[in-house]
């Protein structure tokens, strides 16, 4: 079955740095799309970059374009997301999620396969 674990979680100072990780498994990584959420409490959850299957195309959220980057290596079926010049507003849960077929959508209602998640706080 599909799994997907996150890591990379902590907590920072605003304008610091984290990179998130999500190990894949169960499934066959390059005909997934697969990508990055959030949600903060009382919040729904969020579309922050998703990778389209076969690495077609990259989807970022506005809220993180130009600060977040989104990557992946297929050797090692592992997500990455690189999160520079954090804000208070960037404190969340973070979620890796995949879905089969390319998709580039940000709403979390399409996306079949979520992680657990991994907690990340900044601190003003």
């Amino acid at each position: 079955q599909v799994q997907l674990v996150e890591s990379g979680g902590g907590s920072v100072q605003a304008g610091g740095s984290l990179r998130l990780s999500c190990a894949a498994s169960g499934y066959r990584y390059s005909r997934y799309s697969i990508g990055w959420f959030r949600q903060a409490p009382g919040k729904e959850r969020e579309g922050v970059a998703v990778i389209a299957a076969n690495g077609y195309k990259i989807y970022y959220a506005n809220s993180v374009e130009g600060r977040f980057t989104i990557s992946q290596d297929n050797a090692k079926n592992t997500l990455y997301l690189q999160m520079n010049s954090l804000e208070p507003e960037d404190t969340a849960m973070y979620y890796c999620a995949a879905t089969e077929g390319t998709i580039l959508n940000l709403s979390s209602r399409v996306w079949n396969y979520w992680g657990q998640g991994t907690q990340v706080t900044v601190s003003s």
